[in-house]
């Protein structure tokens, strides 16, 4: 694209669509280097983010989790010891990162004079941030206490940092703020995990908080739940629920948003439907799609009007409050349905989920941006905290398709992990957290984990070794 705007225009629009269905299959690619085949190379003489991973994903065919599991029905699973076969290699932190992906929907957002507008755009940027999780079945390694990830990205006027804060409770910490001063995003959360026999539900808890600076504006929400079925047999399949509220502390909007549960014959699954309200509460746009393929937004009486003429859908939209998810369902069958949205008239495209690689399949359903959070860039090390997860040794060798040593130094870093434990409480000594600290959260008045400043002035000589 020659300008922003063009780029913004291309990817999310806020342009009417008058067509009938969209398929995931014809969404806009965000940049055309993401998507091409290969591995780092150098194009022109300048270098290019690699497109694929060192090595395919093995087969989990052979690995039975069932041992393991048995015995952790309803139980927390955080304190639980997983195979290394079961992950993907990519800590937490980096999979937390992947709420960047779309980071073009903030700066569209922050380019907007209407707070209604700026809400829609904030709406589709909150669902984008969870759909990298569709397929995703691997569990990202545990992060260490202490452990961090950077993620700069110039070309896209960002850059991250996140630690991890807490180990009994599992609590990441993250800050990303625009390079031009134009936005800040931060949070932490606790991923709650429980095992229900044939799937696994994971709450994570924590705030989410956007924001724009330019626009004195902050907005905050919790991520919806997440639940990963047929963990002991039959083929892993993914769904998010729950509602979830972005609130803007400055105007008093609020979009309420429904993830919906599959229900019974899996008419539901993925779809996302809500509202934007304003101050004294009248609905100003209805949003609706799926979070794994895109995202609209129309007039409430445009919405009510076709919804009245279309029988069938004021039907299924009765059923949100009559069923759940994980625990309910009579089988973890994965629902035949088309995955396609249909397109009110009038309609306008807030955003539209970015194509994976053909290869997305034997790279643990990694995207295109998954695939590049794991690269040592050309001169990256000498830059990074020691404590990078880059640096991890069993999440590289993982990666490198060597299971054998992935396991063993996972092993390793864990006892390590426990002996350094061990040897805090015998002097009596706290951990000290070293980019974040335990705070207020300004807006929301909850407990949270707040940046200190400084990660990105280079000085990590203070860094603990844990790897």
């Amino acid at each position: 694209m020659n300008s922003e705007e063009e780029f913004y225009d291309a990817e999310t629009g806020l342009e009417s669509d008058d067509s009938c269905e969209v398929s995931y299959k014809d969404a806009v690619v965000f940049d055309s280097k993401h998507v091409a085949e290969g591995s780092s190379t150098q194009e022109n003489g300048v270098w290019q983010r690699r497109k694929t991973l060192p090595a395919e994903m093995i087969s989990r065919n052979n690995f039975s989790v069932w041992s393991i599991l048995k015995k952790c029905i309803g139980m927390e699973l955080s304190k639980i010891a997983m195979p290394v076969e079961f992950n993907e290699p990519l800590s937490f932190l980096q999979r937390m990162s992947e709420y960047m992906e779309h980071t073009h929907l903030i700066h569209k957002a922050c380019s907007l004079s209407d707070s209604i507008d700026r809400m829609q755009v904030v709406a589709a940027f909150a669902v984008s941030a969870v759909a990298s999780q569709w397929e995703r079945t691997g569990k990202p390694f545990n992060p260490l206490l202490g452990e961090t990830y950077e993620l700069t990205r110039e070309d896209e006027g960002y850059r991250l940092i996140a630690e991890q804060v807490s180990h009994h409770p599992p609590i990441s910490a993250f800050h990303a703020q625009s390079l031009k001063q134009e936005f800040e995003f931060h949070g932490s959360i606790y991923p709650k995990l429980k095992f229900w026999g044939k799937s696994v539900e994971a709450e994570p808890k924590g705030t989410m908080t956007l924001e724009l600076l330019k626009h004195k504006e902050a907005y905050t929400w919790m991520n919806p739940m997440c639940c990963v079925h047929n963990i002991i047999l039959g083929k892993l399949w993914i769904e998010q629920y729950g509602t979830v509220e972005i609130v803007n502390h400055s105007t008093g909007e609020k979009c309420v948003l429904h993830f919906k549960p599959c229900g019974m014959f899996g008419k539901e699954l993925h779809k996302v439907e809500g509202h934007i309200q304003d101050k004294s509460k009248k609905k100003r746009r209805v949003i609706y799609g799926k979070w794994t393929e895109c995202i609209y937004s129309v007039d409430p009486k445009v919405y009510d009007a076709y919804k009245k003429a279309d029988k069938k859908a004021s039907s299924d939209s009765k059923k949100l409050k009559q069923e759940h998810s994980c625990e309910s369902e009579d089988a973890d069958e994965l629902p035949d349905v088309q995955e396609t949205v249909t397109v009110i008239p009038g309609s306008a495209l807030l955003w539209r989920i970015t194509p994976r690689p053909a290869h997305s399949a034997q790279m643990y359903n990694f995207t295109s941006f998954a695939m590049t959070l794991n690269e040592l860039e050309p001169g990256m090390e000498r830059l990074l905290a020691p404590t990078d997860c880059r640096l991890r040794p069993d999440i590289r060798a993982m990666e490198n398709g060597d299971m054998d040593s992935a396991s063993t130094e996972k092993e390793r870093l864990e006892e390590k992990q426990r002996a350094a434990r061990r040897e805090r409480s015998k002097d009596e000594e706290e951990w000290s957290t070293r980019w974040f600290q335990q705070g207020t959260n300004p807006h929301t008045g909850a407990e949270d984990w707040l940046y200190t400043g400084g990660y990105f002035d280079r000085n990590h000589s203070d860094c603990p070794s844990i790897y």
